[in-house]
């Protein structure tokens, strides 16, 4: 169980995160995101006692982060895979943290096989890594205690398609199991593919959170016409919002059966009618975090989108 309450912080008299609440509930993984900048990696830090909320409270299993015992064994971290011992090897860095957390020796090899590095790869030392592999030595250190929680800041940087795949499928069986899992990222693909529940922050705030069901609320579809200058003043003189798509498409807020008659009543040829389920997310995304429209509160989500590119 992760818990926060109220959380906020100012650097030099701005606020950078603002009266962040949640619950990451066992057995589940919390999507939170957000763009670069947006104050994820503040509230992180704010979660495990890096940072000192000015206002607000965190609990990890129902205490602050600095009264569990040993809390490395219950609890995971990955917030900066760089920051690490680069005269260390692999292997080395993870077995000192062992010995700190009193952790079995043979644990280490179980979890360097576990993240795919492997022995060549563990007797090398980590100022040779790559990013991938940086992140794959922090992913070990957060598995070393077997914890309970795992609190996990832009995990996916550096990796392979493949080893997104394989991160994806290794925090969906610790939820499985009843771990609760914490995932920030600003890849909103890769959240989707594993999280529960999502969280989007946009200037510090939380703007929406809740399940996928839950987040889009509205339906959306994609259209394609012949005459489309006859298609957009008949979306207009109907009061639908409509925004425009690739090509020649356009994005309208409405049922695919509201635009259908709504063609037949104009004559006007339809190529393409389809639900456009596949980017509500996206929309809301953009919409919520880049000033498309007034911010609604943490546990209201107002949908105004707009289609654009896919995430980079």
């Amino acid at each position: 169980m992760i818990e926060a309450q109220a959380l906020t912080k100012q650097f030099g008299g701005r606020t950078v995160v603002s009266d962040i609440t949640f619950r990451s509930e066992p057995g589940t993984v919390t999507g939170f995101l957000g763009p670069n900048g947006a104050g994820k990696s503040t509230t992180m830090r704010m979660l495990v006692g890096l940072s000192e909320p000015d206002r607000g409270e965190a609990r990890i299993l129902g205490q602050r982060y600095r009264d569990l015992p040993n809390p490395g064994r219950r609890v995971g971290i990955l917030l900066d895979a760089s920051a690490q011992h680069s005269g260390r090897r692999g292997r080395e860095a993870l077995a000192v943290s062992a010995q700190t957390m009193g952790i079995p020796a043979q644990r280490v090899g179980e979890v360097l096989e576990l993240v795919g590095l492997d022995e060549a790869a563990a007797r090398r030392r980590v100022g040779e890594y790559s990013l991938g592999m940086r992140q794959r030595l922090g992913l070990a250190h957060a598995l070393l205690g077997d914890p309970e929680v795992l609190i996990l800041d832009e995990p996916a940087n550096g990796l392979d398609p493949e080893g997104m795949r394989w991160m994806r499928g290794l925090l969906r069986g610790l939820a499985d199991r009843g771990g609760t899992v914490l995932l920030s990222s600003h890849l909103l693909a890769e959240v989707e593919a594993v999280a529960d529940r999502m969280m989007i922050v946009g200037d510090g705030r939380i703007q929406a959170q809740g399940t996928r069901a839950e987040l889009l609320t509205e339906s959306a579809t994609i259209v394609e016409a012949a005459d489309l200058a006859t298609l957009d003043a008949a979306l207009l003189s109907a009061g639908l919002a409509t925004h425009p798509a690739d090509g020649d498409r356009r994005l309208v807020e409405a049922d695919p059966e509201v635009i259908a008659r709504l063609a037949m009543a104009n004559d006007v040829v339809l190529r393409r009618l389809a639900p456009a389920e596949d980017t509500g997310l996206e929309r809301l995304f953009f919409e919520l975090t880049t000033g498309g429209g007034s911010a609604p509160s943490p546990n209201t989500v107002s949908i105004h989108p707009e289609l654009t590119g896919a995430l980079a």
